[in-house]
């Protein structure tokens, strides 16, 4: 229902035009935002603080319209303003393309997807790093098998773990694997400072961040203070798993990082006996939810006994089954992407 509801409130807004650009108000337009929850409508539109007069009739003519839509009980209509920065970003990089892996909820795969389309950018050439930026649980260690300490340079700076030709950094590599990380926000975000700005990353043509499930710290720090290229977002086709990739979706929207585009896990099973594909999550729901933002979709990921396997010996599918059907799935995703950040 909600999706409905948004569909048409995106119907009425974009025949409204931004006063300041003279833009409308459509899905594409990084000025608005929408959020529907049990039929009340919050939307921000994000202006310059010196012209909020500009914006009466705007707020009126939405109002008056979306009330009108059946099952709207309320609608709230804030506008904001964004300050300007006076300094650089405050986590800095050698790094041509910074990308983040998101995923709105926990247990989709996005670690997994992170690990091989970084290792995928590596067999295309490139230098690739690979940041765990999930604090709390940290997956890249067990999944690049890697479980020595970082060293440090002549600088005093963390020399970053080599594997698959790939340079990684995890909170991971500094406290046992068994230890748990109970830290409250501001410890959260100096450790993502310290893994970029304390860390020897040297040159690199990619940074693929591995950022923690939700829209929480350490999404919005890395958003607010690294010059971030752009998002994926991992969602497996399950309506409880989408829900809150919009919810990714919408926060990264609203923080202006553009998103790259969207990848479906777990899309289908290939049964090892009748070779046929099982949808054992439903299908097609991640495409139709990339429609429905018109973000593009990257393809769809199978749920793989062996990629499993493989992330717990530590090998990437396109190292340790690097001819399989999935490898070549990761390697056209990495192409995509590659010619997404370099059109």
């Amino acid at each position: 229902m909600s999706d409905e509801i948004l569909k048409s409130i995106y119907e009425i807004t974009k025949k409204f035009e931004d006063p300041s650009t003279k833009q409308v108000f459509d899905e594409n337009n990084k000025k608005i935002s929408v959020l529907v929850e049990n039929g009340n409508v919050n939307i921000s539109l994000i202006i310059e603080p010196n012209k909020k007069n500009d914006y009466f009739n705007v707020i009126s003519g939405l109002k008056s319209k979306i009330s009108n839509i059946p099952n709207i009980n309320s609608v709230n209509i804030a506008l904001t303003s964004e300050k300007q920065p006076n300094q650089s970003r405050k986590y800095t990089i050698d790094c041509e393309h910074i990308i983040a892996v998101a995923s709105g909820k926990g247990g989709v795969g996005k670690s997994t997807f992170a690990v091989n389309i970084a290792t995928s950018l590596s067999l295309l050439g490139k230098k690739v790093g690979l940041l765990d930026a999930d604090i709390y649980g940290p997956s890249i260690p067990r999944m690049m098998g890697l479980s020595e300490k970082p060293k440090t340079s002549e600088n005093k700076k963390l020399i970053p773990l080599e594997k698959h030709n790939i340079k990684c950094m995890s909170i991971g590599f500094l406290i046992d694997p068994d230890t748990p990380t109970i830290w409250r926000g501001p410890m959260v975000i100096k450790a993502l400072e310290q893994m970029f700005n304390g860390v020897e990353w040297g040159t690199l043509d990619y940074l693929i961040i591995d950022l923690p499930p939700g829209t929480g710290d350490a999404q919005l720090s890395l958003a607010q203070n690294t010059k971030l290229t752009g998002s994926i977002i991992v969602s497996t086709p399950q309506d409880v798993a989408l829900i809150d990739a919009r919810k990714g979706i919408n926060m990264f929207k609203k923080v202006n990082v553009p998103i790259l585009g969207l990848v479906e896990n777990m899309s289908y099973f290939i049964c090892d006996n009748c070779e046929q594909k099982h949808h054992i999550f439903l299908s097609g729901g991640a495409k139709k939810e990339a429609e429905n933002f018109n973000i593009r979709f990257l393809g769809e990921l199978p749920l793989d006994k062996n990629l499993c396997i493989d992330s717990d010996r530590g090998k990437p599918v396109n190292i340790g089954n690097k001819n399989s059907s999935t490898s070549e799935l990761f390697k056209k995703i990495a192409i995509d992407i590659n010619n997404i950040v370099t059109s």
